[in-house]
């Protein structure tokens, strides 16, 4: 699985401290694993999933992938995020969509993330409840992409996310 790559290269935030230490593995539900990751004395918890779809089909992407986190101190809880294998532009923003609703997402290099927190609950709220989310974004190179990801087991590796931060 691709996900213990992303694990020891992923997580932007995480990978420029000095302090962090490598990411464990703690569970698998179906398409979602579950780690944790100490940084500074504080634990972080995550959830992650690759993309199951691609497109373009003709352009290399990277490594793809949707993210929760949860830090134990509370400085964030279900965190939702977006990460690609290349820079993303800031306009058109990213978005991401489950079902019917749609949330708009900021970029900040390689990461997209959902500027409220209010709405990053209803973005987990409905992730518990859909079955596939769609993030679409456009590179630094200005190639429009759209990524599907599965949330088959989301809600089970979300509830374990929070049980390993407590």
């Amino acid at each position: 699985m691709r996900l213990g790559v992303m694990c020891l290269s992923g997580l932007a935030v995480l990978a420029a401290v000095p302090a962090a230490a490598d990411p464990s593995p703690v569970a698998t539900f179906k398409s979602w694993s579950v780690f944790t990751r100490e940084v500074d004395g504080d634990r972080i918890c995550y959830a992650a999933t690759d993309a199951q779809d691609k497109a373009p089909k003709s352009v290399n992407h990277g490594e793809i992938f949707f993210m929760v986190a949860t830090w134990k101190s509370g400085a964030a809880t279900n965190q939702p995020s977006f990460m690609a294998g290349y820079n993303l532009k800031d306009a058109p923003a990213p978005t991401v969509r489950v079902g019917a609703e749609k949330w708009t997402m900021y970029a900040d290099q390689n990461e997209a993330f959902i500027e409220a927190a209010k709405d990053e609950q209803a973005l987990i709220n409905a992730m518990r409840k859909g079955s596939t989310m769609q993030v679409t974004a456009v590179s630094g190179r200005g190639t429009a992409t759209s990524y599907t990801f599965s949330l088959s087991g989301v809600s089970a590796a979300l509830d374990k996310v929070r049980d390993a931060c407590k």
